[in-house]
């Protein structure tokens, strides 16, 4: 009777275990890859509207053009600031790598110099956005050599499903790096963008929220057009608004040098 008993449950066992491996369509890393595979040119140009909006309501906004080209598995980024004045000629070059470390340089006019952004810094806010640099970097993707994932439910909201994925920092070292312990992700199951993002803070707090929106195709490719990030502990807001987008123009090789950060001014 016992050997019978242990048998049932050893069976029942693995039928659970086989319930919940099979509970959701895909299981995380498959959902990850989907993301970071899914279509969106071998290289554009965008016109990059930012729009800053304090506590107190106050406005401030940042005009920029910004290319992207793929080498393969990596990817080569810059954005060039055209307004305000005392901006103008800023720019953020971005080496997104998929063998080596990445890199990321940033010209600042009024120093005259290109600085090298270090990993330890890519956390920090870009350039008074609540964007950080990674996420400027990274974009739509997601890193899976920083995160472990884990689906944790599938839900239908307003006509869409979504996964709900949960990515967390793989160890102590990165968390504080990012500047994240935990990320949260709506990610749209048939086109497998994240249209929503909450990021919690190195000691678990809610930190800010991204929505991605005004979702439509060029040229084919689903392309994100408005993203908002709110910072909840500080009250900001940051808009993004793209617009003039560009799956087709030509992107030569040379824009995504060092020195054409400063020839850029």
């Amino acid at each position: 009777m016992k050997i019978i008993k242990n048998t049932v449950n050893i069976f029942t066992s693995i039928v659970g275990l086989s319930l919940v491996s099979s509970l959701f369509a895909l299981d995380a890393l498959e959902v990850v890859k989907k993301v970071n595979e899914r279509e969106d040119g071998l290289s554009v140009v965008r016109d990059l509207k930012m729009e800053l909006i304090d506590k107190r309501g106050k406005k401030r906004i940042r005009e920029t053009i910004s290319y992207r080209k793929y080498y393969g598995h990596d990817k080569k980024s810059v954005i060039y600031y055209k307004t305000p004045k005392r901006l103008s000629g800023t720019g953020f070059l971005t080496f997104d790598n998929k063998t080596k470390d990445d890199e990321q340089w940033l010209y600042l006019p009024s120093l005259r110099k290109v600085r090298r952004v270090s990993a330890a810094a890519r956390g920090d806010w870009f350039l008074g956005t609540d964007f950080s640099y990674e996420d400027i970097k990274k974009e739509t993707k997601i890193s899976t050599t920083d995160f472990d994932f884990k689906i944790l439910e599938e839900v239908d909201e307003k006509g869409i499903s979504y996964y709900v994925l949960e990515s967390i920092p793989k160890n102590k070292t990165l968390i504080k790096e990012l500047g994240y312990s935990k990320i949260i992700s709506l990610i749209d199951k048939d086109i497998f963008i994240a249209r929503k993002a909450t990021f919690y803070d190195e000691r678990g707090g809610l930190l800010k929220t991204l929505l991605n929106k005004d979702i439509k195709k060029v040229d084919d490719i689903w392309t994100i057009h408005h993203l908002k990030m709110e910072n909840h502990q500080n009250k900001h807001v940051s808009n993004f608004y793209f617009s003039n987008v560009d799956y087709k123009k030509e992107v030569k090789d040379s824009s995504f040098t060092k020195a054409s950060l400063k020839r850029r001014r």
